[in-house]
């Protein structure tokens, strides 16, 4: 064989095993896909610290493998990216996550004024609501549980217990929670503006009042107990989530708390943002059942905000008017924390530039987070 030959047969052969040989439309479909997301994080500034890991991770999962030998995919035992996606599949990254948020989140407001608590509640409705129609549309129990947790607007909750109930829908799982999370700004307002009327969005609600050490030392602990002891298949989440919580209020582990909210929890969620992204593989993405998920999802997430406003409303019939809620942080009943509550206050602001709803709203926020994972091990006890 001559050097020509043998330097053409050898090319013919290395294109061949490029991606550009064997790039499908569905990989083009996802690289797009994927630079959306890197756009919105960049450009729009909606949740960079999610979208930019995922969006990377979805261009690094849809390089073309084909005729590849190497252990180099994400399904491929033994490669980096197979070992990272052990955190996603077995639930490690989610628990970690707990933990940071936790360490972060000051549960004041929902001490002084606990039915705020029932405001939390919202997130429940989206969920068992999406849920149920998920079923009516078709998908097993285990899929459309998966699907109703989209609805906490709790990204992590989500991974953790599509994990367990059907991992070969988690990527579409967690992508739509994330987005949703993300497109927050978008999706809430015109719901907000819509369920009340102008007289309410200017109800000035009383400051809480001061909590003290002991209660916010004994918050976790109770918490922990009375929950778990309710549906033990929630402490995974709620077991870190109170634990990074008594490091943070405890007064005397503060190195721990700053390391739970600050490089423990980065470092996990960017994995985790980057491992769910290269799953995202279009063979098993861009289906009409992912299609179908994506809505589900958005309906989830609007019947749980509407829930939460419409329950506001409600309450304030039975109480009197110095003690009524606001219904604009009603939207703070899911666990988008904390932008959820930040809507509440732009919103609240726009009606009112002196009424300030922010550490109201930051009462059913965090509650939300706790009935998310309570629903999740819920959904888990019953369909795992």
């Amino acid at each position: 064989m001559d050097f020509t030959s043998f330097l053409g047969d050898n090319l013919q052969t290395f294109l061949a095993h490029t991606g550009f040989s064997n790039a499908t439309l569905g990989h083009l479909g996802m690289i797009a896909i994927g630079l959306c997301f890197i756009f919105l994080a960049i450009y729009r500034k909606f949740e960079p610290m999610l979208l930019i890991p995922i969006g990377f991770g979805i261009l690094v999962g849809n390089i073309p493998l084909e005729n590849i030998t190497l252990p180099l995919g994400i399904y491929d035992e033994g490669s980096v990216f197979n070992i990272l996606n052990q955190g996603v599949i077995n639930s490690w990254y989610p628990p970690l996550i707990f933990i940071g948020i936790g360490a972060m989140i000051d549960f004041s407001a929902l001490i002084a004024n606990p039915k705020l608590m029932m405001v939390g509640v919202a997130a429940q409705f989206g969920i068992f609501g999406a849920f149920i129609l998920a079923v009516l549309l078709g998908f097993d129990p285990n899929q459309a549980g998966a699907i109703g947790i989209i609805g906490g607007a709790d990204g992590t909750s989500a991974i953790f217990l599509s994990s367990k109930l059907d991992p070969n829908i988690l990527g579409i799982i967690a992508i739509s929670a994330f987005l949703y999370l993300a497109l927050v700004p978008v999706i809430q307002p015109p719901i907000m503006r819509l369920l009340t009327t102008e007289k309410e969005r200017v109800i000035r609600m009383k400051p809480p009042r001061a909590v003290s050490h002991t209660e916010k030392i004994m918050f976790p602990i109770l918490g922990l107990l009375l929950t778990c002891f309710l549906i033990p298949s929630a402490l995974p989440l709620l077991g870190m989530l109170f634990f990074g919580n008594i490091l943070r209020e405890s007064g005397v582990t503060r190195r721990l708390a700053e390391t739970a909210r600050g490089p423990l929890f980065d470092i996990t969620t960017m994995l985790m943002g980057f491992t769910v992204g290269i799953s995202t593989q279009a063979p098993g993405f861009l289906t009409l059942n992912s299609l179908k998920i994506f809505g589900l999802g958005f309906v989830s997430f609007s019947i749980a905000t509407a829930a939460g406003i419409l329950i506001v409303k409600f309450l304030n019939i039975f109480l009197k008017d110095e003690n009524k809620i606001n219904p604009l942080i009603g939207n703070a009943g899911v666990s988008a924390l904390p932008h959820s509550a930040r809507i509440s206050q732009k919103i609240g602001l726009q009606y009112d530039k002196t009424n300030h709803l922010y550490m109201h709203a930051t009462g059913p926020n965090v509650a939300a987070l706790i009935g998310s994972a309570v629903a999740a091990g819920v959904l888990l006890r019953f369909l795992g």
